[in-house]
Parts: C-alpha cells; sequence; structure tokens
C-alpha cells in the first residue's frame, strides 16, 4: 500500500487534500431551510454531533454557496440523514437547479425548513452561532426535534456512496457500546 504525503505549504494542490479527507467515511445529508417563502437545500457531508446537553449539530457551508444568504437569515435549518436507497436525493440537492424541491412530498418543518420524504433520520433546529472558518462558515444548531427511523444510511467514501457492512465481530459491538456509554 502506497502512501501519499504533501507538505501544506500553500503551494499544494487542494485535490489532494480532498482525496485525503475521502479516506474519512460520512453519512450523506442535506441541509435545508426556508427563508422569505422561498425553500433552499444542499448536500453536505459536513454535519456533526456536536453536544449531548445542549443538544447541538454542526455543519459547514462554503461562503460561495448561492444558498448561504437564506440559511443566515432563516435561522432555522433541518439536517436530513439520507438513507441507504436515497443517492439520486443527494445528487438532486448537489445539483444546482432553479427548484430542488420540485415534485418532492416534503413536510415543512419548524421555521419552514423542508422535512424530506424517505430521510432516515431529521434533526430540526435553531442556530445558535455562526463561526467563521476559512473558506466555510460554520453552523452550530440547537436540535428543537428529531425523528429517526430504522434502516442502512447512506455513505460516501473516497468519491463515491456506498453502504455499511454489519460488523462482524461481536467485540466490536461491545467496544463501541463500551465508548457510548463512556460518552453519557
Amino acid at each position: 500500500m502506497a502512501t501519499t504525503e504533501v507538505l501544506l505549504d500553500g503551494t499544494h494542490d487542494s485535490r489532494q487534500l480532498r482525496n485525503a479527507l475521502g479516506r474519512f467515511p460520512t453519512g450523506v445529508t442535506v441541509i435545508t431551510t426556508g427563508a422569505h417563502g422561498k425553500r433552499e437545500g444542499l448536500t453536505a457531508n459536513s454535519f456533526s454531533a456536536l453536544s449531548l446537553d445542549p443538544p447541538l449539530v454542526l455543519w459547514s457551508i462554503v461562503r460561495k454557496a448561492a444558498s448561504l444568504p437564506a440559511f443566515l437569515a432563516s435561522g432555522h435549518f433541518a439536517i436530513n440523514v439520507l438513507a441507504a436507497n436515497q443517492p439520486e436525493m443527494s445528487h438532486r440537492f448537489a445539483t444546482p437547479a432553479a427548484d430542488k424541491f420540485g415534485g418532492l412530498d416534503v413536510e415543512d418543518g419548524l421555521g419552514g425548513s423542508p422535512l424530506l420524504p424517505g430521510a432516515l433520520a431529521s434533526f430540526e433546529c435553531a442556530t445558535e452561532r455562526t463561526i467563521e472558518g476559512g473558506d466555510h462558515i460554520l453552523f452550530v444548531g440547537r436540535v428543537l426535534r428529531m425523528r429517526y427511523s430504522d434502516g442502512d444510511p447512506l455513505i460516501f467514501s473516497g468519491g463515491r456512496y456506498c453502504t455499511a457492512l454489519p460488523m462482524r465481530s461481536p467485540t466490536a459491538t461491545q467496544d463501541i457500546d463500551a465508548v457510548w456509554v463512556g460518552l453519557g
């Protein structure tokens, strides 16, 4: 197995950083908001839990995103965690379009943030704060309401969609359970 090493000295190719970050698999979300009567949404894998008490989550958006003003103005957003059978939903919200919601049977969540049909989980949030970070803006949201169902998540890794394989060793499950107990 060959390893690539890159010094981030300002002359590096940013694709190399993306390649390295792509080695960390993530879930796929569509983050939505509604501001001034207009729905906005985008595909993101920058979603993460931040705190259980209070219930906080975070995600980031590139500063040049056309939907950034709506997310800033709304004060609310919804995180829609996509299920393994929803790669088309991810593609829909990752592609520029005048109306990404056209033909979808969405439900209005808190603050007018759309909740997508078939999502594995959704988190309806009030924007707690925003933080500037390089070419992105980080949104910290207080979870006000959530819902979730059983199923397999859509995963993104190495530039591809994939799904998780069940763990084969009961000790791995025990290890993960022990980590979560330690966080509580």
